[in-house]
């Protein structure tokens, strides 16, 4: 029941990124958004970390959780966000963005040793042809002629990235507790996300409502809650069963954007939709056999 609480929660909260991207997005630089909430999400995980009185990594595993945080958080939303900014169609993004689920299992199989049942690649398949259909409309309206290479490059770049930070939670840093892991892996997105201002030199921010607003719950939903469930979610399911949730995102978006700004769906989008959430169902309905075992966090 936990793990079924823990993924709705997960999804719901991961979905309402693509709405506060879009409204935070025209009132300051998309880099300086970024850094401003990795380091806030930052200083507040250490606080819980020292309250629980979890113990910082060292050695090795430091190493680890900054360079899974600098992926999963830096790399993944830094890129994604400038790609957007730079012209690339947010429906080209997400359908970039649902093949990751495919790269963690294929990664998964290569180097974590699992085995994965023929239903949880036929699911796979299902839920990623459902996405593609919620995302066809988009797709459609901006088409794929108009972009250039380097969002092209950024978007692909980015999908890996979140794809590889992923993989690292199975890793020998599972048994440090998700407060200290997620206020480590912020900080390695926060440097990549402070790097990435630097280099754009973009500072805009003209403190509307909107943006405060858009901060609050970017840092205490997506970051705090959204990434911890995230890596919570991948110790105890591993990463193919967890990243099968983001191909729920999608549909979700696309009916939150219908009810806060207006935005059509039509039957494609309906039935894959219904596409989308029966492959995620039946491909994590199996467990994947594991090499070995995890040790529980702290």
């Amino acid at each position: 029941m936990i793990a079924v609480l823990a993924s709705i929660f997960f999804v719901l909260i991961w979905s309402t990124g693509f709405i506060v991207a879009r409204a935070m997005v025209p009132h300051a630089a998309p880099e300086l958004i970024l850094a401003i909430r990795l380091t806030l999400s930052t200083l507040l995980l250490f606080g819980a970390a020292l309250y629980a009185r979890q113990a910082l990594p060292r050695g090795r595993r430091l190493g680890l959780h900054l360079a899974a945080g600098a992926m999963l958080h830096g790399i993944y939303l830094t890129l994604s966000w400038w790609a957007l900014n730079n012209g690339m169609p947010a429906g080209i993004m997400a359908l970039l963005g649902a093949l990751q689920p495919l790269m963690v299992a294929v990664g998964s199989v290569a180097f974590l040793g699992d085995r994965l049942a023929g239903r949880a690649w036929g699911g796979l398949a299902i839920a990623i042809v459902g996405a593609g259909c919620v995302l066809l409309p988009a797709i459609e309206r901006s088409g794929a002629g108009s972009i250039t290479i380097w969002p092209a490059l950024a978007g692909m770049v980015a999908v890996l990235g979140m794809a590889g930070g992923t993989l690292i939670q199975r890793g020998e840093i599972a048994g440090d507790g998700i407060a200290i892991s997620g206020a480590v892996q912020n900080a390695g997105g926060a440097l990549v996300a402070l790097a990435a201002t630097l280099l754009v030199g973009d500072y805009r921010w003209d403190g509307s409502p909107m943006l405060w607003i858009g901060l609050g719950w970017a840092v205490l939903g997506l970051s705090a809650a959204g990434l911890s469930l995230l890596v919570w979610l991948v110790r105890h399911q591993g990463p193919t069963r967890m990243s099968m949730l983001l191909l729920t995102v999608p549909p979700l978006a696309a009916i939150e954007a219908w009810l806060l700004f207006g935005e059509r769906l039509g039957s494609v989008q309906m039935l894959g939709f219904a596409l989308a959430l029966g492959g995620v169902m039946l491909g994590r309905s199996t467990r994947p056999a594991r090499s070995r075992e995890i040790a529980e966090p702290a």
